[in-house]
């Protein structure tokens, strides 16, 4: 009986367990199912990844080719054996500028350097090279070439940088950029601005020589002509005008030789502003220095001359009695009165110039009025003599001596300095 019953009891829970196992299979089936898709799925993503990715995570081509992961570039080729040659090439594109205030100049040129690395040699059916970007040049060894004296210096980098590297099959290696430099350079303007600049731009390695690369500049003069030569002689030549001018005419005469003065200092002053600092004397400073001096003593001579014909018209008209009476009037009054220029030489009738300046009075007669125009006429034949009279013998030696002493001193100017 018992045994019925267990019977019994096991036929009835036997479905039930039988339901159970089978949902419990079927449900880790489903989440088997669920998993395997999600690998897949992030498998596939890591794939994509990859294939994004693949310069980070893969070497390039070109490394695999030059078995860049092979070596240790952060060491020289055949290190701990003899030294590598290395060579240098230097193809000048342009010199951009020269400042003789900053004492440099700026050019922009080609670097190339030649080196062979048997670590970068490959195998190559055709025997080419291959050319590689400057992502490559951060990954293998290359000199270490720096400028002496730069003040600054840069790579171009538009549209890209402007760098090369070549690798021949053998492991000779090429690699060339683009530069633009600014060095010093220590110039003499002892022969400004005659004068021809020997500037170096000099390149040395930690590990190697020097080297020089000398530039002669030779300065063309024209420039310098007009602005500061030619100017100055004109300064002079028009302070030679005065000598021709009465020695009376004050005004005329002072005036023309302050100009010129201030003329000479501007252009003198310009010159300097455009110049560095020397303690030296330089060739355009000995030009405009004593062509400046030559301006000067034109003034000065003028001074000499309006003195000693001041005492000397004083002397005459003491002599002559002539500094006595109601109109007793030196020569420069009178031409304030009457407009002309008197000498020592012309009789002046005091009774005529009286007469002439009452004229317009109600008390003028016949007789005056014919005094008067005795007076205007003689006056009149006597201008030209009067004009050459009143050139003092200073003046007149001036004419020579001046324009033979410039003319003899740019002689040897330009005859040193050129």
């Amino acid at each position: 009986m018992v045994l019925v019953m267990k019977l019994l009891l096991l036929t009835c829970l036997w479905p039930t367990a039988v339901l159970h196992s089978s949902q419990s299979q079927h449900h880790h089936l489903h989440r088997r199912q669920q998993f395997s898709s999600l690998r897949k799925h992030n498998s596939k993503q890591e794939i994509k990844m990859r294939k994004i990715d693949s310069t980070k995570v893969r070497p390039l081509k070109s490394e695999q080719l030059l078995r860049i992961e092979d070596h240790d570039f952060a060491l020289r080729p055949g290190f701990g054996g003899s030294p590598i040659p290395v060579g240098v090439d230097v193809q000048v594109e342009s010199i951009d500028s020269i400042s003789e205030v900053d004492m440099d100049f700026t050019m922009t040129l080609y670097l190339r350097h030649y080196w062979k690395d048997e670590r970068l040699s490959f195998h190559s059916n055709k025997n080419k090279s291959m050319t590689f970007d400057g992502r490559l040049i951060k990954k293998i060894w290359v000199p270490d070439i720096f400028f002496v004296h730069s003040k600054r210096s840069f790579i171009h980098d538009t549209t890209v940088e402007n760098v090369m590297l070549r690798v021949y099959p053998d492991g000779n290696v090429l690699f060339s950029l683009r530069i633009t430099v600014s060095a010093m350079c220590f110039m003499d303007f002892s022969r400004f601005p005659l004068d021809t600049q020997n500037c170096s731009l000099e390149l040395e390695s930690c590990w190697y020589n020097r080297l020089f690369i000398n530039f002669a500049l030779r300065r063309h003069t024209f420039f310098f002509v007009l602005q500061s030569y030619f100017p100055a002689m004109l300064m002079v030549m028009l302070s030679w005008v005065s000598f021709w001018i009465d020695r009376r005419a004050v005004p005329a005469r002072v005036s023309l030789g302050i100009t010129t003065v201030l003329t000479m200092s501007t252009i003198m002053t310009g010159v300097s502003a455009s110049m560095p600092q020397v303690s030296y004397i330089k060739a355009v400073d000995v030009f405009l220095w004593t062509s400046f001096l030559f301006v000067f003593l034109s003034v000065i001579e003028y001074a000499a001359v309006n003195y000693l014909t001041t005492t000397e018209e004083r002397k005459q008209l003491k002599k002559r009695g002539k500094a006595s009476g109601m109109y007793s009037i030196d020569a420069v009054q009178a031409m304030a009165f009457d407009g002309c220029f008197h000498d020592t030489d012309v009789d002046m009738d005091l009774t005529a110039f009286s007469d002439c300046c009452e004229e317009n009075e109600t008390r003028a007669s016949a007789a005056s009025v014919s005094n008067v125009d005795t007076a205007l006429i003689k006056r009149k034949r006597s201008m030209g003599r009067i004009i050459l009279q009143n050139n003092h013998v200073i003046d007149k030696y001036s004419r020579i001596i001046f324009p033979s002493v410039y003319i003899v001193f740019n002689f040897f100017y330009w005859g040193l300095y050129l």
